[in-house]
């Protein structure tokens, strides 16, 4: 996909615009944030949890290569093959590679956020090879030539309205006549679509939520039953997956699972957990002939051991984005690539570098909520605060930002003539200001006052206020 991160601001005003799609933010906000407090409420062990799932992951970056080696020789003793993908470009010509093999003409594909990294549906397109996404959501957003805006409710962004639009549109065989008002009808109108495409595919793709090496098994998540379709029915299966998804055994897996539902839809599980163990044996009714495993790096390994290396706890609950006030302003799409949010603010510039999407970490209000609702504690603001110091020490910013900041740094080391210096602006820019008591413009900070009104001052700082006030309350106690 095109990365537009570093276009961020004219993404966001874009967005800011789209009445349809400031209609359709409505809901994240609304439909996720109170089911998780629910769920959470109702967990009295919750925060242990959480603390035992980042011991379990931090236990496992630390010692990921004995992992990874563990891993693989069990996908092996089970008939599995795993293949090793250093970037993006890597993982894709391994891919070709097996469907070539496979002679494959079809691929159907659950929801998987590495398959959007890689660019995997424009690359098969490109080779003769028919996507289909099977996840409705991401069916959706196909039929739209979109890419999700959320990474566990890809069509979040669309109305009920314009998903009916477009399957009258795509879907050519459809009773015009026919009912597709309610949710149930649009959901029975994509089922009966797709049910054709699971025994046509010659490849099902998944992603995977967890991978197990005390097993060898992938993991995947799901509250539609196309994840077990796609991996079952078609007769090879390829399993998408980074390096950071390895978690030690199945106990811990079970851990990790109790928080991950709660946090993403306030579920206690998600409908369905499925662990797949290599391909179909002598005995087993159903399965693929072939299983692969393709475990991309892509920039992850050079996370270990730094100050983002907690960012690979994530797993991936889109519970900071859920919670995050600029991204319901603006959506996920504004944040121009595959991860949107707090949690793509620090996995970006990670993956792509910080040049390309320096806009993304200074794209937050550092409120917090995001690091207090993680699931796995990642503290998301600490590492915007590190991104933005990586991008002011590269010279990214505009030279107009990096004077300014001088300015302020001149005068923050100096406390006494910092102080004289506010003391003698704030009366005069109260008496600026006059009646309105707000600025519509002033020099120096057009990038507020282009979008809202400045108030202005009300005659003393701070420290004199706060002085004032503690010497009245001092005084009360004598």
């Amino acid at each position: 996909m095109q990365i537009t991160s570093h276009t961020f601001k004219a993404n966001t005003v874009k967005a800011l615009a789209d009445v349809e799609l400031q209609r359709a933010l409505g809901h994240v906000e609304k439909g996720f944030i109170d089911k998780r407090q629910t769920a959470v409420d109702a967990l009295p062990e919750f925060d242990a949890l959480r603390d035992n799932a980042v011991a379990i992951k931090n236990h496992t970056l630390k010692h990921l290569d004995l992992y990874i080696e563990a891993y693989v020789a069990k996908v092996e003793a089970s008939g599995g093959i795993v293949h090793f993908a250093e970037d993006a470009d890597h993982a894709r010509k391994i891919f070709l590679d097996i469907a070539r093999k496979r002679n494959a003409k079809t691929v159907t594909k659950g929801k998987t956020m590495i398959s959007e990294e890689i660019g995997l549906n424009a690359f098969l397109e490109e080779n003769g090879i028919v996507p289909v996404e099977t996840d409705l959501g991401e069916y959706i957003i196909q039929l739209r030539g979109e890419h999700p805006s959320h990474i566990i409710a890809p069509a979040v962004h669309v109305t009920r309205d314009q998903v009916e639009a477009d399957f009258r549109r795509v879907h050519v065989d459809l009773d015009p006549n026919r009912n597709l008002v309610e949710p149930e009808t649009l959901l029975g109108e994509a089922r009966q679509i797709l049910r054709r495409k699971y025994a046509e595919a010659d490849i099902g793709v998944t992603g995977a939520n967890f991978l197990i090496a005390e097993t060898g098994s992938s993991v995947i998540v799901t509250n539609e039953g196309n994840g077990d379709l796609t991996q079952l029915l078609g007769k090879c299966h390829v399993v998408l997956a980074s390096i950071e998804k390895l978690v030690p055994t199945l106990e811990d897996t079970a851990q990790i699972l109790r928080i991950l539902a709660r946090s993403a839809t306030g579920q206690d599980m998600s409908v369905y957990t499925t662990l797949s163990t290599g391909p179909k044996r002598e005995a087993d009714l159903d399965g693929p002939e072939e299983y692969h495993v393709i475990l991309l790096d892509n920039g992850r390994s050079n996370m270990l051991g730094t100050e983002f290396e907690e960012m690979l706890r994530c797993i991936r609950c889109g519970a900071c984005m859920n919670h995050c006030p600029v991204y319901h302003a603006v959506g996920g799409h504004s944040y121009g690539w595959v991860y949107p949010g707090p949690m793509g603010a620090v996995l970006t510039p990670s993956l792509i570098g910080v040049d390309k999407s320096g806009h993304l970490p200074n794209a937050s209000t550092f409120c917090g909520r995001c690091e207090s609702v993680c699931p796995m504690r990642i503290p998301l603001p600490k590492m915007m605060r590190h991104w933005r110091e990586k991008e002011f020490e590269s010279h990214l910013q505009p030279k107009t930002q990096r004077a300014g900041l001088g300015v302020w740094a001149f005068f923050a080391r100096r406390p006494a003539l910092y102080r004289a210096a506010v003391s003698m602006a704030m009366p005069l820019l109260k008496l600026a200001a006059g009646r309105k008591r707000r600025f519509a413009s002033l020099p120096l900070a057009g990038g507020w006052t282009k979008w809202r009104d400045l108030p202005a001052p009300e005659g003393r700082t701070f420290m004199q206020q706060y002085a004032q006030r503690s010497h009245a309350t001092t005084g009360d106690k004598r």
